[in-house]
């Protein structure tokens, strides 16, 4: 859920660092977000936040209001033998974006 905007900063969205370590989501990656309240989508890169906070800043502050809910999607590439094993990795959280079992 969206906590927050700037738009006077260059981009990014910023996500709750435990969040980004549970995802696997790094510092800087391009992440894809899908705005749930108004079917925008965005590319823009992740940077780490405190606790419960994910804000988009930069010209992506326009794309949402504060309460909106987001998903936050980022990629691989992988052989056909490490796609035929790989898991993702889905966190549900809510309303303060703490993780649900």
């Amino acid at each position: 859920k969206l906590t927050g905007t700037r738009i006077d900063y260059e981009g990014s969205i910023t996500i709750d660092r435990t969040l980004m370590d549970a995802s696997g989501i790094l510092v800087h990656e391009k992440v894809l977000v899908a705005n749930l309240s108004n079917g925008c989508r965005l590319w823009t890169y992740a940077i780490p936040g405190g606790e419960g906070i994910v804000e988009l800043n930069g010209a992506a502050a326009k794309k949402a209001s504060i309460g909106d809910r987001l998903i936050i999607m980022s990629f691989a590439l992988f052989t056909m033998r490490q796609a035929a094993s790989h898991e993702p990795r889905i966190i549900v959280c809510d309303d303060r974006n703490t993780p649900l079992a």
